[in-house]
């Protein structure tokens, strides 16, 4: 994943509005794939978050501007509170329609040869939807997969997508990025704490893995909120409180 600093924050759908957004998007969408992903529905705001059915979704990105930028690959981790399912995991390597460039390449790795052979976004994307429907789709910085995956959505069939996300590097944000650093430790060169998903999960004790790759950062994050919700967290904590 190639990681951003959020920026400010635009307009929204609250809490209460996904699933009565879902039903009147199911209406308004023109193409078969994503009237049947809204039919889907989505789970009510006040679900407990040990009953929601959630999917880490990662994306290797030719940069980092989905107006110009393409997806080159897709990590998808189903999972709950309880339990990660690697089983029903999957990945796609695609071509991004785009240039690659050596900045992503030495990032992410993956070089024109891999893509030769690769399939569009619009070959996967019925897999893609079903994987992600019913599901409240979690990442780590939710400025890269929503925005790149709508705009990948209207170069191809014309139409965008909209899901709600949980996002860790916000729950992260919530917790040390409200603790200002003082005169005294910023004179001893004490710097703010990273929120990056490497250095979020070191700090529950969670194992290293290797960054950008998709598959292994969809599991990295779906380990990161396991932990950050058992350590912040109730179980019946309703999921209006950690998403967006």
């Amino acid at each position: 994943m190639l990681h951003l600093i959020p920026d400010k924050k635009k307009p929204e759908p609250t809490a209460l509005a996904w699933p009565d957004l879902y039903l009147k998007l199911a209406e308004q969408a023109q193409h078969p794939l994503l009237k049947t992903f809204y039919q889907a529905g989505c789970v009510a705001p006040d679900t407990p978050l040990n009953q929601v059915p959630f999917v880490a979704m990662d994306f290797e990105t030719t940069g980092l501007n989905p107006q110009k930028n393409g997806i080159v690959s897709i990590g998808l981790v189903p999972f709950t509170l309880e339990r990660i399912r690697c089983r029903l995991s999957q990945h796609w390597v695609l071509d991004p329609g785009k240039p690659l460039n050596a900045e992503s390449v030495v990032i992410h790795g993956i070089t024109h040869s891999d893509i030769d052979e690769a399939p569009d976004l619009e070959k996967i994307l019925p897999k893609l939807l079903e994987a992600l429907a019913g599901r409240v789709v979690v990442v780590h910085h939710r400025g890269i997969e929503q925005p790149f995956l709508s705009a990948a959505l209207k170069a191809r069939i014309g139409e965008g997508v909209m899901f709600p996300v949980v996002d860790t590097l916000e729950l992260e944000a919530r917790l040390h990025r409200g603790r200002a650093v003082g005169w005294w430790q910023r004179l001893l060169g004490k710097k703010p704490v990273s929120i990056r998903l490497a250095d979020s999960r070191t700090r529950y004790n969670l194992p290293y893995y290797a960054p950008h790759h998709a598959l292994t950062d969809a599991l990295a994050s779906a380990e990161l909120l396991q932990a950050q919700i058992a350590d912040r967290f109730e179980p019946q904590a309703q999921i209006k409180t950690i998403w967006h």
